[in-house]
């Protein structure tokens, strides 16, 4: 890959996509990385971070994102939520938020924007987060901006969400999985992602060109939880909790808090992760073996 002379701008930084990216950023030759983040409380999260320019701006202010864009190469977004709250919607952080990156990139005349969305995204969609997404890769396709859009599955990486869930489910020596966890996912390796979008901010192809990019190796969540479990030296017995059951719960619980997992929310993570074409060769990364994220993930939690 050469990066030579690339300036990459990252909304949504202070994730754990966001900050995999900065530091695969970071160790890139020719690469300058700016992290724009919606807060100082954010921003202390990248402390670690070496090498890297902070910036932080809010979310609605056009001008200020434009300013920090200037002279990039390439505006990487990542923001965007699966679990809403009363202070975000999927409406305002998956579409809005989109939109005003889109805005504020041509502005600023970037002439390149990677926009990361989920598997699954359909402006038809009956589920809110799929539509969601998708409206939010219509706002790029519709931008005029050269853009490269990449689908993801569930992602795997020391401290996402998605490695704490498996590795405290393994762990736990019993557990109920929705549905019986007989869900196929295909779980991608956070460093994987990283090298895909460096490769394509490295590209900057014309046009638009949207990839479903996961992970691999298909495996129902269930198995997954017991391969973990196996290779924690742990013996975890799984039960199943009716889904059901979960969205009634869900769908009761919050409309009283305002936001939290949803009906919404389970319909995405018991939906079967289908990918007919796997997008690696297409962007020029090797994935890496589901075997060894799982290494990399255990060697990382936290031990009592």
């Amino acid at each position: 890959m050469s990066s030579a002379g690339t300036r990459l701008v990252v909304t949504g930084a202070n994730g754990g996509v966001g900050r995999n990216l900065l530091t695969h950023a970071a160790v890139t030759p020719g690469t300058q990385a700016v992290a724009v983040v919606r807060s100082d409380r954010a921003a202390s999260t990248l402390a670690g971070v070496r090498g890297i320019d902070v910036r932080v701006v809010a979310g609605d202010d056009a001008a200020g994102l434009a300013a920090v864009m200037q002279g990039a190469s390439s505006v990487v977004h990542l923001a965007g939520i699966l679990i809403e709250s009363r202070e975000a919607t999927y409406e305002q952080a998956n579409v809005a938020a989109t939109a005003a990156v889109v805005a504020a990139c041509q502005r600023a005349g970037v002439p390149h924007l990677v926009l990361v969305s989920a598997i699954g995204a359909d402006v038809h969609s009956p589920n809110r987060y799929r539509r969601s997404k998708a409206e939010g890769e219509r706002v790029v396709e519709r931008s005029g901006l050269h853009a490269t859009i990449i689908r993801t599955p569930i992602l795997l990486g020391p401290g996402s969400a998605g490695a704490a869930a498996i590795i405290r489910t393994a762990g736990s020596g019993r557990a109920r999985l929705l549905g019986g966890g007989g869900y196929v996912m295909r779980p991608l390796d956070l460093d994987d992602l990283s090298r895909a979008i460096l490769v394509a901010c490295d590209r900057r192809l014309p046009g638009v060109h949207v990839h479903e990019l996961a992970g691999p190796e298909p495996i129902a969540y269930r198995d997954l939880i017991l391969r973990a479990a196996t290779m924690m030296g742990r013996d975890v017995t799984l039960g199943a909790i009716p889904i059901w059951a979960a969205r009634l719960g869900a769908a009761l619980r919050s409309r009283l808090s305002g936001g939290g997992i949803t009906p919404t929310v389970i319909d995405v993570i018991t939906a079967n992760e289908d990918v007919p074409h796997n997008a690696d060769a297409d962007l020029g990364i090797t994935l890496t073996p589901l075997a060894e994220t799982l290494a990399k993930i255990l060697a990382g939690r936290p031990t009592t």
